[in-house]
């Protein structure tokens, strides 16, 4: 059965039909860059515009990049401020024609992903999903259960945030090479362990297509890194599993 998900990201809109089944795109995504600013009724153009890309009608998915409790935005991070406590299931419902709408964390739909159809299938105990992109992402499960909107990218690190030190974003601003750049994750993965001692660290985002890169710099960890398998699709995986209230 094919379901559609959009995943809202702090650079790009990105979305597709994907066969829930295979867990994977059933067509090439499309994609529109993230309008500045990322006001709620622009970003809801966007979507728009992914989803009537493919004159799709039935359920859809979409991640939010902050914190989502019973489809209403409860942070925006990386987006407009005006997206705080907005009945975001509404306000992207009305925008794509009345379609059902279930509206979740991007962190948590592509860790839900990873877990069913990816690095995470099958393993039990503590596992995180982290995202690294615009910020950071995270997704906790605990034998498999996700503890949801677990935001850990904003946790203090040497007196920053940790995601303003350590994702993607920091690494393009500050012209960082991999080897500094995995420095700084290096110390944000020790400081998730000494916390939480997972068992499994998935790396994902779009920085996941070159894990090769900056995984095997990364040092201390008692857990296990891997990079993630959907890489930068999982978000749009797991937002339309979540449609299906999988």
């Amino acid at each position: 059965m094919d379901v559609f998900g959009v995943d809202i990201g702090g650079s790009g809109i990105k979305g597709a039909p994907v066969d829930l089944g295979r867990g994977d795109l059933a067509q090439e995504r499309h994609k529109v860059l993230t309008p500045h600013p990322s006001t709620p009724d622009a970003v809801a153009d966007g979507v728009a515009e992914v989803v009537g890309h493919f004159g799709w009608s039935g359920p859809v998915g979409i991640t939010f990049p902050g914190v989502v409790t019973d489809g209403v935005t409860r942070t925006a991070a990386n987006v407009d401020k005006g997206w705080i406590d907005v009945d975001a299931a509404k306000l992207l419902g009305d925008r794509v024609g009345g379609l059902p709408v279930t509206v979740l964390n991007d962190a948590d739909a592509a860790g839900v992903a990873e877990m069913t159809f990816g690095a995470g299938a099958g393993r039990k105990g503590v596992v995180m999903l982290l995202t690294f992109g615009t910020g950071i992402g995270s997704a906790l499960f605990i034998e498999g259960r996700l503890v949801p909107n677990t935001e850990l990218g904003h946790l203090e690190l040497h007196g920053h945030e940790a995601e303003k030190h350590a994702s993607t974003k920091a690494k393009d601003d500050e012209d960082l090479g991999w080897h500094h750049w995995s420095r700084r994750v290096q110390k944000y993965l020790v400081h998730l362990e000494m916390l939480f001692s997972p068992e499994l660290f998935i790396i994902g985002g779009g920085v996941s297509r070159k894990s090769d890169k900056f995984i095997p710099l990364i040092e201390g960890i008692r857990a296990e890194i891997v990079p993630a398998e959907l890489k930068n699709n999982a978000g749009i995986v797991g937002a339309a599993m979540a449609a299906t209230g999988g």
